[in-house]
This record gives C-alpha cells, structure tokens and sequence, in this order.
C-alpha cells in the first residue's frame, strides 16, 4: 500500500490544482536532447536495476539526514528516494541540486506543504520537487502512448488512478512481448523491476545529465 505521510501530505484539491497547472505548461518546457552521453544513461539505468537487490520499506516519514550526501536509513525510502540512490550511484547528488536550487528561486517551486523556505532533509523526497528540478534542469520530453520514446535511463513521472503522484527510471530490459523497457520504482513494496511504463497517468518524461 502506498503510504502517505510528509511527502505527500497535501490534499487532493491541491495535488490536481498542481497536475492540471503542470500539464497546462508542459508542451511550452519541452526541450530537444540529442542525448550525447548514451553510455551515462546505460549506466544510470544499470545502477537502477542494481537497486532491486535490496530490500526496503516504504516509508515516507521525515527525517533528518546528512547534507551534502544524505540519505535516510538504507532499509526505508519511497519512489523518489530510488531516483535519488541511482543517481548517486554515478556519482550525482540530486540532494544537493534540489537544494541549491530551492534556494535561489524558491518560488519557482510548488507550495504544497506549508513551507516557507527550502528544507534538505525532504524537498528531494517529493514527486512535485524533482518534476520542477528535473525540468529547469534537464531535458522536458514528450509524453505519448508509444512506448518507444521512452528510452533507459529517462525518468517517468505519473499520477496514480489514486490521484498519488508517482517517479521511476527507464531501463534495459524490456517486457515479454519486446515492446517496452521495464521501470526501476517503489510503489510500495521497496525498489522492483517490472513492466509498468502505464502504471498510471504519465505526466512527465525526462533525461537528466549535468
């Protein structure tokens, strides 16, 4: 079961008002990417994968974590906290540049939860947050039904038919029938390798490289 807690504490009113503004904007943030670097995206997609070997729980509570670098304990995390763990793996800390994002244009970021400045134990933590990074930051894809646009190492941002807001990462292998690349995500029960590109609604399609 997905849980709900300090990343997604925020009402259903709030969270649509968020995803219909969102996607109001996005055909104006799409950026072309000639995807320079295909061997960073492989082995940002293999760090993935290597992170179903370990067993977590889900668990969005807050808490406070090491800055630069931090992480909540191994054993616990949520969707975003995968994202984050793969990049790191690569030696990319997505912490640090939510962080030091938030702090220049904070208004750039939604106000879902009550915050009156940014917080570096959570702000990565939150679907919301990453969507605003990875689009000031990386590369804003089309979102479309045809699988094959979305290629490993890209990341996937939906809404769940529960209205949750949800993130994963693009990878190597590929479903049964060949025609989609399986998602590295925790839903709920720790990081899984499976064949959910349409888990829900795709409301963002991104590549992120420094």
């Amino acid at each position: 079961m997905i849980g709900i807690g300090y990343l997604s504490a925020f009402s259903s009113v709030s969270r649509s008002g968020f995803v219909r503004s969102w996607l109001g904007e996005y055909s104006s943030q799409l950026i072309s990417d000639s995807r320079s670097d295909d061997h960073f995206f492989i082995r940002l997609a293999s760090a993935g994968v290597e992170r179903t070997k370990y067993k977590v729980r889900y668990d969005p509570a807050y808490v406070r974590i090491p800055y630069p670098n931090g992480d909540v304990p191994a054993g616990m995390g949520v969707c975003t906290d995968e994202i984050v763990r793969a990049y790191r793996r690569v030696g990319i800390d997505l912490q640090a540049g939510v962080h030091e994002d938030m702090k220049e244009v904070f208004w750039s970021y939604p106000k879902l939860w009550r915050m009156t400045g940014p917080d570096p134990n959570i702000d990565h933590r939150r679907v919301p947050n990453l969507m605003i990074y990875l689009t000031r930051k990386g590369s804003v894809l089309p979102i479309d039904n045809d699988p094959l646009i979305y290629r490993p190492g890209d990341i996937v941002a939906w809404e769940l038919s529960n209205g949750l807001l949800h993130i994963g990462l693009v990878v190597v292998p590929r479903s049964r029938d060949g025609k989609r690349h399986l998602i590295v995500h925790n839903i709920g029960q720790g990081p899984k390798l499976e064949d959910a590109l349409f888990v829900g609604r795709i409301i963002g399609h991104f590549r992120y490289q420094p």
